[in-house]
């Protein structure tokens, strides 16, 4: 036993890392490399080491060697063997198996390394149809090409992650530089992790690189990674992304920093149907279909074109049946952007199988620590229910008790005095039901955009935001992602998606945009009201943010002023 040591590493492969300890920061850094923060109370953070974390680090290149030794050193106890047999196991079997090119056109190759696993494979029943296993060698075996991606899904079920190295279908050539100086008249040229992210995926146009995920923090200009990612390829692209904004906000950064032309970029959306060298489309219209039991009529767009790359914006966000098509389009290069890849519906596996491994990940307290964010405070406020309300509380039942918990009217004070607080800042107010957002807009006199505001009205707005004509907008889920407002320094949450981390992250990520030199500083309050389940979702809201290294203050609604508990809770 060494107690000066910060983890203590479980044999169920929990590791626990004291908040408080010396080495904490490097601890957290090191553990984020190849586990999850599962929960993060005050004192103590549980990670857990899962496959897919251990393939992940073994996909960024971070040895076992050095996993293996760094738990074993920073553990204040011994490591089971249990434990470390498992990570070394995961581990290697990243690579194991390999899709290589067939000598038939329609055909490839699936290799396995070890004898042994490969006669597992082959025995297994949802793997054995997709394979030609009549014409089996004694070191791998043919398919057909059209069973690439469900069979990649099938093996990552089973625990064998593939090393996709079966190449790429070329694509149409389509002429596309970045530029030196953007129409703007700014300088512009990509950062250095953003040309390393890009390279990172792309890997020389290599059979092994490709496909994969970059993950960088909101702010840091993952849409420059793919237009850095575009360049390389220079190939027509299909850039999928979550809403019209979105579309074209990704129309004016290629028409602003590529050499590509107006006619060149398409949108492809509920109000437009343009097909160009580089189209743009969302998920909604790509998932759009007359009723349950009638096909994606817009999956042709998928399909019907050459298209060499195709790009997964908020690839954590993408719908089930994007998987699916996916699966039927391995030959493409397929690039995901995120700044998590957590996924609420626990579907990470898909992204790994079907989008690719993570192919680079940068934290984000490293790039604030560099100027590229804003620094961030982030504080949440607690808000006792009235009585009227505590009573309702009590008796309702649980789905009923999350609306009651969220709405709770007393917020609407503490939204007001926060707004009184950062009269002179850039505030955006943000929920989750309209009804309250209805009501804070009308008392606050606000405007408000939801998802039935029409798109134009949604980028007037942000335009009169961006310029200062408005210091404070309210917004409802469709803030979450994809909008480009720099200035915006203040985000006060009101509710939430349960315990989304992933829309926790992209929140917070709204205010970190650089303020001048240095990056700047930010806040994130997210009002939670007291004693109620809203504690529960908040607690695992944070997750993620704690994991980056962030710590919520917790204050009442006296914001900290006032004697009592809640100065008491601001100091730690």
């Amino acid at each position: 036993m060494n107690a000066a040591n910060p983890l203590v590493v479980q044999a169920d492969r929990t590791v626990l890392l004291e908040v408080q300890h010396p080495r904490f920061e490097e601890a957290r850094a090191r553990l984020a490399q190849f586990a999850e923060l599962e929960k993060s109370p005050e004192h103590v953070h549980f990670y857990r080491i899962t496959p897919i974390s251990i393939w992940n680090a073994a996909a960024l290149g971070h040895p076992l060697a050095a996993i293996v030794e760094y738990l074993r050193s920073a553990s204040r106890y011994p490591v089971a063997n249990s434990v470390l047999d498992e990570v070394r196991r995961w581990y290697a079997r990243y690579g194991l198996i390999r899709f290589v090119p067939a000598r038939h056109q329609a055909e490839l190759r699936m290799e396995v390394l070890d004898p042994d696993e490969f006669a597992a494979i082959l025995g297994s029943r949802s793997i054995a149809p997709l394979l030609a296993a009549e014409r089996a060698d004694a070191d791998g075996v043919p398919f057909p090409a059209e069973h690439r991606g469900v069979l990649k899904h099938c093996l990552v079920k089973l625990g064998y992650p593939v090393r996709d190295e079966a190449g790429y279908r070329g694509g149409a050539p389509l002429a596309i530089d970045l530029r030196g100086v953007a129409r703007t008249g700014r300088d512009f040229a990509p950062r250095e992790y953003q040309r390393e992210a890009a390279a990172a995926f792309w890997q020389d146009g290599a059979a092994r690189g490709g496909s994969g995920v970059v993950v960088l923090p909101c702010g840091a200009g993952k849409t420059v990674v793919g237009l850095a990612v575009l360049a390389l390829a220079k190939t027509r692209t299909l850039v999928l992304t979550t809403n019209t904004v979105a579309v074209r906000q990704w129309r004016t950064e290629l028409l602003d920093k590529t050499t590509l032309r107006e006619d060149e970029v398409g949108e492809y959306t509920g109000d437009r149907k343009e097909v160009a060298p580089v189209t743009i489309a969302t998920y909604q219209i790509l998932t759009w279909r007359k009723s349950k039991v009638d096909p994606f009529q817009h999956f042709a767009l998928l399909e019907q074109n050459d298209w060499g790359l195709i790009v997964y914006d908020e690839v954590h966000l993408l719908p089930a049946p994007v998987f699916r098509a996916t699966a039927a389009i391995q030959a493409r290069r397929r690039l995901g952007l995120t700044a998590t890849l957590v996924r609420e519906d626990g579907r990470e596996g898909d992204v790994f199988s079907l989008i690719g491994p993570k192919r680079y990940e940068l934290p984000w307290r490293d790039l604030e620590k560099q100027g590229w964010l804003a620094s961030a405070r982030c504080v949440e406020v607690r808000v006792p229910l009235g009585p009227l309300r505590a009573q309702m509380y009590a008796s309702a039942a649980p789905r009923r008790r999350q609306k009651l918990a969220a709405e709770n009217e007393r917020k609407l004070d503490a939204v007001g005095r926060l707004l009184a607080r950062h009269a002179g800042d850039r505030v955006l107010v943000i929920g989750q039901y309209l009804d309250q957002l209805r009501v804070l807009a009308r008392t606050f006199g606000l405007e408000l955009i939801t998802g039935r505001t029409p798109t134009s009205e949604r980028e007037r707005l942000y335009a009169l935001f961006r310029e200062g004509t408005l210091q404070t907008l309210v917004v409802s889920k469709v803030g979450n992602f994809a909008i480009d407002l720099p200035d915006a320094n203040v985000l006060v949450q009101v509710s939430g998606t349960f315990g989304s981390r992933q829309e926790e992250a992209q929140r917070l990520g709204r205010v970190l945009r650089p303020k001048g030199d240095g990056g700047g500083s930010a806040v994130f309050y997210s009002l939670v009201s007291d004693d109620t389940c809203d504690l529960d979702f908040s607690a695992r809201r944070q997750l993620f943010l704690a994991e980056q290294g962030y710590a919520y203050e917790i204050v009442g609604t006296d914001l900290g002023e006032g004697p009592g508990r809640e100065e008491r809770a601001w100091a730690t």
